[in-house]
């Protein structure tokens, strides 16, 4: 198998499966107070250390959850359902996105304007990227949230996140970033980065599944629970702490602060071969999302007069993995939101591929890709309706 799907999930990092090997014999509650218990707690607040260490934050300011969807949805309820917010019931409640967010983030604000929260949806240009001056003009006196993904998880464009997070300090708005396809392959510091909340996930960076965290600043305002319950994490997540989960993600973030200068490196260089490649023998191809302004090992492209999902399933029986858009997405046949987004036409929609490269990929890899890919799109276009 070659995997080019790593944006919907990551493999284990060989260094993440030797520290859950080393830690399924700590099965103590980290709740309780006799010595095992004590063990695992420490080894929690070291892996919470670490991740603090990488992201140039407090330990204290991490909230360990179940997924980056867990996180954003912590934020947006919590806010958009005004608790601990200062709001009285009659307040008028206003949040700020955009039209390519993440599913967990797109479907939570829909939910939020079903109970007569307003929602302002900013909308991208043609490479994926919205304009700082169209959330300044979008704030209103109710704006209690300004929520904007970081960088793309289908197309890879990244935000003026920076630039934005300034517009939301000067009107003293709370302002969150889902930063799950961002984390270890761009650099963040969160003493620089004003932003409030900022969501990650474990499985995007070579830790398991079913572990994510959600960043508070110190001083923001108190959020409410998604899960009420017992006192973990500060109160602010009830639940037994998935102990294996958050060890194994405090090793990738270890792993991560020895490796990530080398592996963007690498996994751009694959990008950047393969997309040379894909124009240089294939016709008739586009390019969804800003050439340069994107994810290291993102490419998105789409294939004209043929359906993506043939490509991914003829690409799959060569032993290739690819996608059609976000993994949340898939079942769906919509077009990619996203890419619908960029203003293109239903059936250039239709037709994208979206190609993620990790740290495992090797250039022999995309030699065999490329090779495979040329064959496939040959093929489906000879057979194919569209014309």
């Amino acid at each position: 198998m070659i995997y080019l799907d790593n944006n919907a999930t990551t493999p284990l990092h060989p260094k993440v499966k030797e520290k859950i090997r080393e830690t399924l014999d700590f099965y103590a509650n980290p709740s309780s107070a006799h010595q095992s218990g004590r063990e695992v707690r420490f080894l929690i607040e070291q892996a919470r250390e670490e991740i603090a260490s990488f992201l140039n934050c407090l330990p204290e300011e991490l909230i360990f959850t179940a997924s980056g969807s867990e996180a954003n949805n912590t934020v947006l309820k919590s806010v958009g359902l005004c608790c601990n917010h200062g709001c009285s019931i009659q307040s008028k409640i206003h949040i700020i996105s955009t039209t390519i967010e993440h599913p967990s983030v797109l479907n939570t604000l829909k939910c939020l304007e079903s109970q007569s929260v307003e929602v302002t949806y900013i909308p991208v240009d043609e490479y994926g990227i919205i304009n700082p001056d169209d959330v300044k003009k979008a704030i209103k006196k109710e704006t209690t949230l300004i929520s904007i993904m970081y960088a793309n998880n289908e197309i890879g464009s990244i935000q003026p996140i920076e630039e934005i997070a300034k517009i939301a300090k000067e009107h003293k708005i709370t302002f969150h970033t889902d930063a799950v396809q961002a984390i270890g392959k761009i650099p963040i510091d969160l003493q620089k980065l004003s932003v409030d909340y900022l969501s990650l996930s474990g499985h995007k960076i070579y830790a398991p599944k079913g572990i994510g965290v959600l960043y508070k600043r110190k001083g923001t305002k108190e959020i409410c629970p998604l899960i009420n319950g017992g006192h973990q994490e500060h109160s602010l997540r009830a639940g037994t702490e998935n102990t294996i989960g958050i060890i194994a993600l405090g090793e990738a973030f270890k792993q991560l602060k020895l490796e990530m200068n080398d592996e963007v490196k690498h996994i751009k260089h694959l990008r950047d071969k393969l997309e040379k490649a894909i124009f240089e023998k294939i016709p008739n191809v586009k390019l969804n999302g800003h050439p340069e302004k994107r994810l290291p090992g993102t490419l998105n492209v789409s294939f004209k007069n043929i359906e993506g999902e043939s490509i991914l399933l003829r690409l799959d029986l060569y032993g290739v993995a690819v996608s059609t858009g976000s993994a949340c997405s898939t079942g769906s046949l919509e077009p990619s939101h996203v890419i619908m987004a960029l203003g293109v036409d239903p059936e250039i929609a239709h037709s994208s591929i979206r190609f993620s490269m990790g740290r495992d990929n090797t250039e022999e890899e995309i030699d065999q890709v490329i090779e495979h890919l040329k064959e496939v799109v040959e093929f489906l276009r000879i057979i194919s309706p569209i014309k």
